[in-house]
């Protein structure tokens, strides 16, 4: 089990582990972590809207299968993405939780690993916990997305992503 530290008041794992050392990877990973996990838990795409590059956006979908052979090229361009994060955050907030699953989503979420070359970045974000639901079931969060960023009008972007991976890669997905 992962314990969570508290520090002011605030988990660690809400904590920008690059904030006041590296102004890139902390840009990155507010845009991936922090914002993102506010947006989808509010289910609020206007939040998320400016960290694309609209133009050159598109996303792989892994299905969290093992074989490349299967990845599927999911999100042609942003309008696509956009309709399917609504879905999922639309029907994520429709359930009934027994625990702050905004809490949990950051509990499970990991972003440590960012590379930058130039103006180029890829950041590894890798996700494995759970929510509880309040029907006793459990909501297992395990997978990984390689989001490949571009800086951008003096900003950092997502300009693709390979989502839904099997975390570990390599691994057959959980039932």
């Amino acid at each position: 089990m992962k314990k969570i530290y508290v520090m002011q008041g605030v988990p660690v794992s809400q904590i920008n582990p690059f904030e006041g050392t590296d102004k890139d990877r902390a840009e990155i990973w507010q845009m991936l972590v922090m914002r993102d996990i506010d947006a989808f838990v509010a289910a609020d795409w206007g939040q998320v809207a400016d960290d694309f590059d609209i133009e050159a956006f598109f996303g792989l979908d892994g299905g969290r299968n093992p074989n490349p052979d299967n990845w599927k090229l999911g999100f042609p361009d942003l309008e696509t993405y956009k309709s399917e994060w609504l879905r999922q955050a639309v029907e994520f907030a429709k359930v009934d939780f027994a625990e702050d699953a905004r809490a949990a989503i950051f509990n499970a979420t990991n972003l440590t690993d960012i590379e930058i070359n130039g103006n180029r970045a890829i950041a590894r974000k890798k996700f494995d916990g759970s929510i509880r639901k309040a029907d006793g079931s459990v909501d297992r969060l395990l997978w990984q997305t390689l989001y490949f960023c571009v800086r951008k009008d003096g900003r950092w972007k997502i300009c693709s992503f390979a989502g839904y991976l099997p975390n570990p890669l390599g691994a057959t997905a959980e039932k």
